[in-house]
């Protein structure tokens, strides 16, 4: 080889970086670093954007417990009964999707995790007590469900199409195919 006289040896070091043994368990010495959620905040555009899109396709961004009379839910007037019970799981997820403002910042933000979370409870909560349910109740809890979950559909693809067209802006060809 050139620089090199042939007499010499070719010593290489390899250092195994590999986090896991073969059977899948962490390796000795290594820490795994656990990964913060990722929360999506929203624009003033993004909101905007779904705001719209509600406005446009007719769509509440809030579940709807229909104003009915009281009597047709068994405990209605009880604090404690399973429709408040259930309108309190949907808040939650609600709040987590950007339907509604912080209560102390006024900031509406978008936690698709935490959504995605509330959703699979009432979820949940849905198959768990599936036939044990009041007929209005059962009705009350598929109509929140699918209203959730459609909700979370259109609000993941908007944040992937907004995500998409950020990585537009911030990257051209040449970064991707490597020219200067």
């Amino acid at each position: 080889m050139i620089g090199r006289e042939d007499n010499e040896e070719v010593v290489l070091k390899v250092t195994d970086k590999r986090k896991f043994n073969f059977d899948g368990s962490v390796r000795e010495g290594v820490e795994i670093e656990k990964e913060a959620p990722q929360i999506f905040e929203p624009t003033p555009e993004v909101v905007e954007d779904y705001e719209k899109a509600a406005v446009a396709d007719e769509i509440d961004t809030t579940p709807q417990i229909e104003e009915e009379a009281e009597e047709d839910y068994p405990d209605a007037d009880n604090p404690a009964s399973f429709v408040n019970f259930l309108s309190t799981l949907a808040t939650n997820a609600v709040a987590a999707l950007g339907g509604m403002p912080h209560p102390a910042t006024g900031q509406r933000t978008v936690d698709l995790e935490t959504g995605k979370y509330w959703i699979e409870v009432l979820s949940m909560l849905k198959d768990k007590t599936e036939g044990n349910l009041h007929p209005k109740e059962a009705e009350l809890l598929n109509g929140i469900l699918s209203d959730l979950k459609m909700q979370f559909v259109q609000i993941n693809r908007m944040a992937e199409e907004r995500l998409k067209q950020q990585a537009a802006q911030k990257f051209s060809a040449k970064d991707i195919l490597g020219r200067k």
